[in-house]
């Protein structure tokens, strides 16, 4: 049992998964970021043209340099110069956990053992929410009074888009363990706590990830549509036990059904005022067409466009400027914060992306589902979105890119560790 503790603790691994295992505890994931920088370092040093034989890699580095290529741009003339430029330099740091990662898990034995080793951390954050739930406290105390927050804290409420984004590697773990029949209890048991962290972004998020492991396990239309439909009955079903034992989800159902009003009052109420910020973003988007205000800038400039009664700025107040702290939507993100210039960055880096996943062929593919349901989920345009240019989300969105392109083109054979090892 020590020898076994060891190896992990030497395993290369390691330093990619302490990413997910640190988030919920504020900046102890950059402890992760840290190690694969001197990992990278030492790589490099050790094997300068490395980079030249891993295509995992290489994809990672187009896709970083759209995404920091964007930021960098937009920073030029930023209403924020001091934020956007911090920013930039902040995002410099996802260039060698990317390589690091791909060179990592350069075996499918390493992804898998990666894989298995984050479906860990989401199982505890998902037992420790059911313990909090039902008795009040969990691992980091008390619950928020309005949302269950877990294990990641009262004063950061970030479990239902941090469990909807990692949820994918638990739901493959259950599934690769004990079948199918464990993937849809499983399924239905991080629904609870996603349900009472009441975060309806991430209802969305965490719906698309059921359709995406459903079409993934029926492989035909028709039993799909027939899957959708038991699995539709199991979801409300758990929607109504949720709605009597809970106070916290009627209050967010409650929230939400202004919108079947059909006006436009109700609709944004149900939004909770995002109708205001995303009339805010295309008055911006359209001042700044070709490089945007700069990243995170978003809160500087948003009076300025604001209407006199928005909601946001007569009733909350952000960090240390009045107004909405971002876009709450990816496409309006990119479209204020780095412009046209951005938009076209970010859509070439889907194309290179999806052309990538093609090409890889099949077993490549189904070896780096889930990542890419993660993504598809914290994607999906038609949602609102935590900044992907901020510290933690960035972050996280960074790690789940890293760990897909490292599965993408993880193509050397598993070598078995010789005897006494």
């Amino acid at each position: 049992m020590k020898a076994a503790l060891g190896a992990g603790w030497r395993s290369p691994l390691l330093p990619v998964w302490l990413v997910p295992a640190l988030l919920p505890f504020g900046r102890s994931a950059e402890l992760g970021v840290f190690l694969c920088l001197v990992g990278a370092i030492l790589l490099l040093v050790r094997e300068p043209r490395a980079l030249r034989f891993h295509p995992g890699a290489r994809l990672f580095l187009w896709l970083f340099a759209a995404y920091a290529g964007a930021a960098l741009v937009s920073a030029i003339d930023a209403v924020a110069p001091g934020k956007s430029w911090g920013t930039v330099a902040g995002i410099l740091r996802f260039a060698p956990l990317g390589v690091y990662t791909c060179f990592a898990m350069r075996r499918p034995g390493k992804v898998r053992a990666l894989y298995m080793a984050t479906a860990v951390v989401v199982a505890v954050w998902v037992l420790d929410a059911w313990v909090q739930a039902l008795t009040g406290v969990g691992l980091a105390g008390h619950s928020d009074p309005e949302r269950l927050s877990g294990i990641f804290g009262r004063d950061n409420l970030k479990l239902g888009p941090a469990l909807a984004a990692c949820a994918p590697f638990l739901l493959w773990a259950v599934r690769e363990r004990w079948g199918r029949l464990a993937l849809a209890a499983a399924y239905l048991v991080v629904l609870g706590p996603e349900l009472l962290a009441g975060s309806r972004a991430s209802w969305l998020c965490y719906g698309i990830v059921g359709v995406a492991f459903l079409w993934h396990e029926m492989g035909s239309v028709k039993r799909f549509a027939a899957a959708c439909a038991g699995a539709a009955m199991a979801v409300a079903v758990a929607g109504l036990l949720a709605w009597q034992v809970s106070p916290r989800f009627r209050d967010r159902i409650a929230h939400t059904l202004p919108a079947l009003s059909g006006t436009s009052q109700g609709v944004d109420a149900a939004l909770t005022g995002r109708l205001d910020i995303w009339g805010t973003s295309a008055r911006m988007a359209a001042d700044h067409w070709a490089n945007g205000v700069g990243v995170r800038g978003f809160r500087v400039a948003y009076p300025a466009y604001a209407n006199a009664n928005d909601h946001f700025l007569t009733q909350e107040k952000c960090g240390d400027g009045e107004g909405a702290c971002h876009a709450h939507q990816v496409l309006l993100e990119v479209a204020t914060e780095t412009g046209g210039i951005g938009l076209l960055a970010w859509l070439a880096a889907t194309v290179f992306a999806v052309r990538a996943w093609w090409r890889a062929g099949a077993e490549a593919r189904r070896r780096a589902f889930p990542p890419a349901v993660a993504l598809l989920a914290i994607l999906f345009p038609l949602n609102t979105h935590m900044a992907f240019y901020s510290a933690w989300w960035g972050l996280l969105a960074a790690w789940l890119f890293a760990v897909w392109c490292a599965a993408l083109y993880a193509d050397l054979p598993d070598v078995e560790p010789p005897r006494g090892a």
